[in-house]
């Protein structure tokens, strides 16, 4: 991947709908060569595929929170496979530190967030659960 290919990347971050003849003039390129850039990413696996983005007023009215978890020794499968299961857990990350998993949660109300912190809590093999609550968003790429 060169720079070029690392700005594609970005412009399809802010708007993965934008058609080609629109990132090819903003990155100065011809149309024939961003499609064949985009379907050599895609060939690649680099592009996995492309996904809706919710509207700042939607995503406003939910409430997010990321969630630290401490996890009981050769338990992290069944703590990722009962994660999965929950609709209102966003994405699950191993981390290294003093916690073993980050989960970016969200829920519409906050009386419904502590409800998911509870279930999350209660996640046999889940030892110790803290929680950051969002206040703001100052920007999402």
């Amino acid at each position: 991947m060169d720079d070029l290919d690392q700005h594609l990347l970005a412009r399809l971050r802010e708007n993965a709908r934008a058609p080609v003849a629109e990132l090819a003039r903003a990155l100065g390129l011809s149309r024939t060569t961003v499609q064949s850039r985009l379907a050599r990413l895609e060939r690649a696996g680099v592009i996995a595929g492309y996904a809706v983005r919710l509207s700042e007023t939607h995503e406003a009215a939910q409430v997010h929170a990321f969630v630290m978890l401490t996890v009981e020794p050769k338990q992290a499968a069944a703590v990722t496979a009962a994660l999965r299961k929950m609709s209102g857990v966003r994405r699950l990350q191993s981390v290294s530190g003093p916690f073993d998993m980050i989960a970016t949660i969200e829920a519409p109300s906050v009386s419904e967030m502590d409800a998911l912190i509870d279930e999350l809590g209660a996640v046999r093999g889940v030892e110790r659960t803290n929680s950051s609550i969002v206040l703001s968003t100052k920007f999402d790429r």
